[in-house]
């Protein structure tokens, strides 16, 4: 295991999104393709070469993953010393080669974690921590005007759909259309998806929504509602939240009143009320009838939050750190009813965000980081 390269691994994470990023920008603006300075791709491969191979040197074992990353690096450097052309072409060549890279770096870092998560089961205190981004790209549209929307996986599969990754984006804080895709390679490589738009009269506004059991629950727009479309049958439902107030939103995202979430323990919805004097209500969604089982008002003032998720049954609230970091400093148990404030720093790319989920498939955080994909690995405090 790579238990001592952490941080290594993560500088070396940070430079590669940076190179993904910065092919991603210039396939988005063709005026821009004569800027591609090849010669300084060969020289920071170079650098990703020699990290790797001082990491093989090091370790007392062999490390197959090692040794295949080592291999595509070493593929995408005769690549791009083959290339003699400024065109498209090669830039979709570069892309996708920094694709499989950050795909096998990703899978270095999982290889290093000494715990393994325990994925469906809350045998733990609270979140302890949260990694580095994982993922940083931009939206599939090549856009960074699209800065609304979302992306993920879905948080309850149904059999044959495990791998399936969903993604949403515009320009104004409205909701009409998702795309499927059936794993993450096709995310990333913006190919091979499935287009669902949202008919006249069902479209929606915020962007909160998740996708849960082939079903995307989203806050539809007029009349304000919860709202659902099942992927499978193409049959949307509707529920009214009458206590949920239109008067209160997150820090980051206009007319986001009705936030979907899904953990372990199933499927929730948080709003804010006129009762609770702008602060966030938790309620749990019976998904067979689609209405409100329960309700918890928390400590937390929606305005002054970034966004909020649940894990677990306890609902986590962000706020707004510098530029570069949000801070997760609230949480809210629903079956102790204990509140508790901490200071968990959570690193992002861009100022502003429109969507952060977690997901209990693979306990991990989803952000929609102002036009691009991001995402984190969540650590607990085990009991």
């Amino acid at each position: 295991m790579l238990v001592h390269y952490g941080g290594k691994l993560d500088i070396f994470l940070g430079e590669l999104m940076d190179l993904t990023v910065r092919v991603a920008m210039l396939e988005s603006s063709p005026d821009n393709y004569i800027k591609l300075d090849f010669e300084l791709l060969r020289i920071e491969l170079r650098e990703f070469e020699a990290l790797v191979s001082q990491l093989k040197d090091s370790l007392n074992s062999s490390s197959p993953m090692l040794d295949s990353l080592y291999a595509e690096i070493h593929n995408m450097t005769l690549i791009v010393n083959q290339l003699e052309t400024l065109d498209k072409n090669n830039l979709e060549v570069i892309r996708i080669e920094f694709a499989k890279l950050q795909r096998k770096l990703e899978e270095c870092q999982k290889e290093q974690d000494i715990v393994k998560p325990d994925i469906g089961n809350c045998n733990h205190t609270g979140i302890m921590s949260v990694s580095k981004p994982t993922l940083f790209q931009m939206n599939a549209h090549l856009n960074p005007g699209y800065q609304y929307g979302g992306w993920g996986k879905d948080s309850k599969p149904v059999r044959g759909h495990e791998s399936m990754h969903w993604y949403g984006a515009y320009s104004s804080p409205t909701v009409y259309e998702f795309y499927l895709y059936s794993n993450y390679d096709k995310l990333t490589q913006r190919s091979s998806f499935t287009h669902h738009g949202l008919p006249q009269g069902y479209e929606g506004t915020g962007n909160n929504y998740i996708v849960h059991g082939n079903t995307v629950y989203y806050q539809a727009a007029n009349p304000f509602r919860m709202s659902k479309l099942n992927l499978t049958s193409s049959v949307y439902s509707h529920r009214q939240v009458t206590k949920a107030s239109e008067s209160f939103t997150y820090t980051y995202s206009p007319n986001q009143y009705l936030d979907f979430s899904a953990d372990e323990k199933g499927l929730w919805v948080m709003y804010a009320t006129d009762e609770a004097k702008g602060k966030i209500v938790v309620a749990k969604i019976d998904e067979k009838s689609f209405g409100i089982e329960n309700e918890w008002t928390t400590s937390a003032f929606k305005p002054l939050v970034g966004n909020a998720f649940m894990v677990c049954g306890v609902m986590y609230a962000t706020r707004p750190g510098d530029l570069k970091t949000e801070e997760i400093y609230y949480s809210y148990d629903t079956e102790t009813g204990e509140e508790k404030y901490m200071s968990i720093p959570l690193q992002k790319f861009q100022e502003k965000y429109t969507n952060l989920h977690y997901n209990p498939t693979d306990q991990r955080l989803y952000m929609y980081n102002n036009g691009y994909y991001v995402s984190y690995s969540v650590r607990f405090n085990k009991e």
